[in-house]
């Protein structure tokens, strides 16, 4: 069945390799369990709820990834646009939580649409090879760069923007250097060949920190987001809550005063966000797991795009914002994962995490930064897709690349990448032998009136 279902021996893999898969993705996931709802309950949204919410969004979205397009990418409430949806559209902005997810719930329509009717997946065919390759690259960097950041080993600085940690003592210390040897460990493991290196780097790291904590080394701090690292509850089983804000999209009474095209402008920074990080995502752990065509498409994509766009309508009734294909994937498609088989096994995760949250919950950010890392690290062998002897594919190829860290955001990464391949070709001539697309052009017309007039 499993075999007819998900064509393992065709993708050359196995149940037990997409299982373990599976597990790794959910364990460098784990944490938007926690985040999450602590972004989003800044709006006034309740908590708890919000945790079944994130865990129910991400069990759909991840299912129908792997029944409509069988592939081992997985799906959740995306970071940054939760960020977005709490801090600019509610805090900033003023409206309600609740039509900010009905913006969301748009946002998936028009995204159905787009992707009944091939729009996105003329996007992403659009899009050359080099910058396919770049965009894997910038997306390993940004992983990278976000592993760095939860494991506090970069810290903020306000001469600097970010700096390395000063290793002076308390939680966040030890927490970097746990996160440090994290990665010797996972390095270690995957050098030795071990299957599964990078699930067992995250298992190991986190017993570390548990034994740090039990001899006093490590104190938890709440006032710096540091937590106790030892479950305090395994199981809870009060859904009553998730009332609260299931279905809440509707309650028009609760949309308060509504600005038409203020509506439109917001939906439609969700819609383009939700669009080229999607598509970032895709081509990036597409192209670590080999599996685009010789043409740089994608197979089967359509169906990615749908369950993506469903996912985000789900979500947005569920109660939270924007579901979105993970980078995170990445991690288990570096375990092996090649099927919906392992999308299947996140998602049940997922599921099961409604019931066993106290513990997922208690994963700390530095035991799986070092997955981030390694993981960033392995897409980065994409840059020898990238021909730095002809200046105008490789510029626009850098600028992409640096992009995505540095704006800590995908699809600026993606648009400027698109504009300024486009323009070299276009003024130096070298966009008649079709290297740029129609659809190209468009995009990069699209991008610089984005950037003229989107002020969200």
């Amino acid at each position: 069945m499993l075999e007819r279902m998900f064509k393992l021996q065709e993708n050359k893999t196995n149940v037990k390799t997409e299982v373990l898969a599976g597990l790794t993705t959910f364990m460098t996931m784990a944490y938007i369990l926690a985040v999450n709802p602590n972004i989003l309950a800044t709006t006034g949204m309740d908590k708890s709820a919000l945790v079944i919410a994130t865990a129910l969004a991400a069990f759909v979205g991840t299912m129908l990834m792997a029944l409509l397009a069988n592939y081992p990418f997985a799906l959740a409430p995306g970071m940054g646009l939760n960020a977005y949806f709490a801090f600019t559209v509610v805090g900033l902005h003023g409206y309600s939580w609740q039509l900010a997810l009905a913006a969301v719930f748009a946002e998936g329509l028009i995204f159905i649409i787009l992707s009944v009717t091939n729009v996105r997946e003329a996007i992403f065919n659009a899009i050359p090879m080099t910058l396919k390759s770049a965009v894997s690259v910038g997306i390993g960097l940004f992983i990278a760069f976000i592993g760095f950041q939860n494991a506090k080993i970069v810290v903020n600085n306000d001469s600097t923007l970010v700096s390395l940690n000063a290793f002076k003592g308390g939680p966040e210390t030890v927490g970097a250097v746990l996160a440090i040897v994290g990665i010797i460990i996972t390095a270690i493991l995957l050098v030795k060949g071990v299957k599964g290196g990078i699930l067992y780097g995250i298992i190991l790291t986190w017993v570390l920190g548990i034994v740090c904590q039990l001899t006093g080394i490590y104190v938890p701090n709440p006032e710096i987001g540091m937590y106790s690292l030892i479950p305090t509850q395994f199981f809870s089983h009060d859904l009553s809550s998730f009332g609260k804000i299931f279905g809440q999209v509707a309650n028009v009474k609760a949309w308060g005063a509504i600005k038409v095209l203020d509506f439109i402008v917001v939906m439609f920074a969700f819609l383009f966000v939700d669009i080229f990080d999607t598509i970032g995502t895709l081509i990036g752990c597409a192209t670590k797991a080999d599996m685009l065509d010789k043409d740089g498409k994608l197979p089967r994509i359509k169906g990615a795009l749908l369950a993506d766009a469903i996912a985000t309508v789900a979500g947005s009734v569920f109660g939270t914002s924007t579901t979105t294909t993970y980078v995170e994937s990445a991690s288990g498609v570096s375990a092996g994962g090649r099927t919906g088989l392992a999308s299947v096994m996140t998602g049940f995760l997922f599921l099961v995490a409604i019931f066993f949250a106290p513990l997922f919950i208690t994963i700390p950010s530095f035991a799986t930064a070092p997955a981030l890392i390694i993981v960033g690290f392995y897409m980065m062998g994409a840059v020898v897709n990238i021909p730095f002897s002809d200046m105008a594919e490789a510029i626009p190829a850098f600028l992409c690349i640096i992009i995505m860290p540095i704006a800590y955001s995908i699809s600026e990464g993606i648009s400027i990448g698109v504009i300024s391949y486009t323009l070299i070709h276009l003024f130096t001539g070298k966009g008649k032998n079709k290297k740029v697309s129609i659809l190209m052009y468009i995009l990069s017309i699209l991008f610089i009136l984005k950037y003229i007039f989107l002020k969200y």
